[in-house]
């Protein structure tokens, strides 16, 4: 892959990013520093071969939805990530408290070459919305997700600093569940 990295016997994973960890957005700074450390490298944007359902939860936040053939082809971006830099992905997506699912998806993407262009299906990990709530999560939203988390949407996002100390993660989910 794309990564130089010291240790032969580590790991890559490719991850698919469609939120908060995008060029641009709010988490963004994550991977950079995981490129910095050599711990990811860039591989180009993509869009999910099947349609899964992206919605918005509380505090901003993009879920992808592992609920494949509803919602829509997801626009994001891949990288390829070292075993170190998948355990910080890991902990930031809150794997281990139930918040995020790593789990498989397929992505295409477009490799141009010379004089036209190969669409090129890839296997990726991505983070999905915990299977505790997703569903819920996507039937609160009216079943109408997105195709893309936009700049527009990351306006509405809160950073985990800035969020209610007193609240939890998985508290906030259930409030916004909860919600007539």
């Amino acid at each position: 892959m794309a990564m130089a990295m010291a240790d032969t016997q580590t790991k890559e994973t490719i991850v698919f990013t469609y939120g908060t960890l995008k060029r641009d957005f709010p988490n963004y700074t994550l991977i950079q520093d995981l490129i910095l450390q050599n711990d990811a490298a860039y591989i180009g944007t993509c869009i999910t071969h099947q349609s899964h359902p992206l919605v918005i939860g509380p505090h901003g936040i993009p879920f992808l939805i592992k609920l494949p053939g509803a919602g829509h082809h997801v626009n994001g971006e891949l990288y390829c990530v070292s075993t170190r830099g998948l355990a910080r992905l890991d902990e930031f997506e809150g794997t281990s408290n139930g918040h995020y699912e790593r789990l498989p998806i397929q992505v295409t993407k477009t490799e141009n070459k010379g004089e036209g262009s190969d669409i090129v299906l890839s296997e990726a990990e991505a983070y999905y919305a915990h299977r505790s709530f997703g569903e819920r999560l996507w039937e609160k939203r009216g079943r109408i997700g997105l195709s893309e988390y936009s700049q527009n949407n990351a306006k509405e996002y809160v950073k985990k600093e800035d969020r209610d100390k007193d609240v939890s993660f998985l508290d906030s989910i259930e409030m916004l569940l909860s919600k007539s």
